[in-house]
């Protein structure tokens, strides 16, 4: 009997990506190793160290559910219990070191800019999205409650990390610079895969790597991941949605990703 794994959303279980790129990246990741699982809504006071996603896992009958935490740490230790595939095993030290970069980018870099984008600049839709009908379904009261002490958190955190002390344009300006490296890799990788299948690619609509390599590693779930979420994230991240947009070849890599392993999920919307 293979492994029994739940993820935590914090989202209704409906067949969409999430507004958090960290979910998406561990569905992706699951996904591109064939992995089966279920999802949930789940809660942070029930995550482990209060972060989303997290996971209920059994690796086998015989054991009790353990709950995991951290889109990364839980991946490692599916790696670990030769649950997934480690799609690195092959990079050379180098190339481990692009793939952590281009992860690091996002991850520890991005992320605060959309958070800030999300929690500050687009308040009151995010709350709705994330405690209203569309997240946990919580009542007027609980939103005002909860969402305030959510936006005093993160306000503090912010400032502290040194996001929330640039101006606005400020933030723009390193946020597009983001994109356009992650467009630049993208668009040499499509050029790299063009020319390795022979221009059959534009007929097959296979799914093309960020590394340019023949599959996908880490950094491809984390890249998927972040533009999936921005892409759905319309009202509480308009900026972002039309900046990602502005980038064809960025769009078309989760496309093509999507239509070959979420043919089950809705298609964000086009344009906004």
């Amino acid at each position: 009997m293979a492994a029994k794994i739940i993820v935590y959303r914090n989202f209704p279980p409906t067949p969409n990506h999430t507004w958090s790129p960290f979910v998406n990246k561990l569905e992706t990741r699951l996904r591109l190793s064939s992995v089966p699982y279920t999802t949930q809504s789940g809660s942070l006071s029930k995550s482990p160290n209060s972060k989303i996603p997290y996971v209920s896992y059994q690796p086998s009958p015989d054991t009790p559910p353990q709950l995991l935490s951290d889109s990364t740490l839980i991946t490692r230790r599916l790696i670990s219990d030769s649950i997934l595939p480690d799609l690195n095993a092959h990079l050379t030290p180098v190339e481990k070191a692009l793939d952590l970069s281009i992860r690091s980018l996002l991850e520890d870099k991005l992320q605060f800019f959309n958070t800030r984008e999300q929690w500050v600049d687009n308040y009151y839709p995010m709350r709705e999205g994330i405690l209203g009908s569309g997240g946990a379904g919580l009542t007027w009261v609980m939103q005002w409650l909860i969402g305030g002490k959510i936006y005093k958190d993160i306000t503090r955190t912010l400032y502290g990390q040194g996001t929330g002390r640039y101006s606005a344009e400020d933030v723009r300006t390193l946020k597009e610079e983001v994109w356009e490296s992650v467009n630049a890799f993208l668009v040499e990788a499509r050029r790299e895969t063009l020319a390795r299948r022979g221009g059959q690619d534009e007929k097959n609509g296979e799914p093309f790597w960020i590394l340019g390599g023949e599959g996908p590693t880490e950094a491809d779930c984390t890249v998927y991941g972040m533009v999936a979420g921005r892409l759905m994230c319309s009202t509480a991240a308009p900026e972002t949605g039309r900046l990602v947009r502005s980038y064809p070849v960025v769009v078309d890599y989760a496309r093509r990703i999507h239509d070959r392993y979420f043919g089950d999920y809705d298609l964000w919307e086009e344009e906004i």
